[in-house]
């Protein structure tokens, strides 16, 4: 259990260190080559904040666990919303009315509730994920054509925050191979370690997925988010988090799909799938209402988080 226990600890850690690195390597490295830093913002640092999850899910389907692979996404979305922007909250106000994301909270609903519908067609195989990422698609080519279109408002030459354009060579392909080798074996050490943890107590892997996997791939995030409070640009969350929600359901579970079919549990139809539809609802009268998620709301958000793990652990579904 202890040895189990560590390797949790230690996939952890490679996951958010080896993201960060693949992030910054990458983001350098496209920023040397001339793509312009909007389009890096909305693809590569994108993808990079989210390869935790992605990598634990591969790995949790490549190891004939493809309920921590499910459980790790709809977890992640519901932490992103309850917890990512729950606890900045309580530190510093989150303003809804300095970035209009309006259009991309649509996306995420729509997302959402198209994830939804896939997961009760039945075990999502490649013809659902290929559905899910031909969404994704939809999304990104909108995104970016917006992008563009606004791009003249913008400085050409303005840099992603905390990247180094100028950062040697040697440096950012160090960055981007310890990233491609860090990402992949923390993954393959918290999934194994969840689940003989989930396999000697008794609990099923959707639970630890839903739980122990989503929060941990979710600390990227949470830690950035936390960071921007501390700073006094709490605001800076909701985009990464929406952004990061309809990347998770149609991306990760997407190019899960392809290596191998996903039971959906009985439990998560009944229960958690539900539960991450109404913590996304619950950003609208935010969003559309211009109102700020004050320190209120973010404590009521971690609580309404708190109690859905207890619901989890204490429930009867384990």
């Amino acid at each position: 259990m202890i040895w189990d226990f560590g390797e949790i600890a230690v996939g952890l850690v490679l996951l958010v260190v080896a993201g960060d690195m693949l992030v910054k390597g990458a983001v350098a490295l496209s920023l040397r080559l001339g793509i312009p830093a909007l389009i890096v913002g909305l693809t590569v640092v994108a993808f990079g904040t989210s390869a935790p999850e992605l990598m634990v899910s591969v790995a949790a389907v490549l190891d004939h666990a493809p309920s921590i692979a499910l459980g790790n996404v709809v977890g992640s979305n519901i932490a992103n919303i309850l917890v990512v922007l729950g606890l900045p909250a309580v530190i510093s106000a989150i303003r809804t009315d300095e970035h209009d994301t309006r259009e991309s909270f649509v996306l995420m609903m729509g997302a959402t509730i198209f994830f939804v519908l896939v997961a009760f067609m039945g075990p999502i195989r490649w013809p659902q994920a290929l559905l899910l990422l031909g969404a994704l698609a939809v999304i990104l080519f909108r995104q970016v054509r917006e992008a563009l279109t606004h791009r003249a408002n913008r400085d050409p030459d303005e840099e992603v925050a905390d990247t180094d354009p100028e950062m040697p060579l040697w440096r950012l392909l160090l960055y981007i191979g310890a990233g491609l080798v860090g990402l992949p074996l923390g993954a393959d050490l918290l999934v194994e370690g969840a689940t003989a943890i989930a396999r000697t107590m008794g609990v099923s892997d959707t639970v630890i997925g839903l739980t122990l996997v989503a929060l941990g791939t979710s600390l990227p995030e949470l830690a950035t988010s936390i960071t921007a409070a501390m700073r006094g640009r709490a605001d800076v969350a909701l985009g990464n988090v929406v952004g990061s929600n309809i990347f998770n359901l149609l991306c990760i579970i997407g190019v899960a799909g392809l290596f191998g079919p996903l039971p959906v549990p009985e439990q998560m139809l009944h229960f958690d799938l539900w539960v991450m539809l109404a913590a996304s609802i619950l950003l609208g009268p935010f969003i559309f209402g211009n109102r700020q998620i004050g320190r209120g709301v973010g404590i009521a958000f971690t609580l309404a988080y708190i109690a859905y793990i207890i619901a989890l652990l204490f429930g009867g579904r384990v």
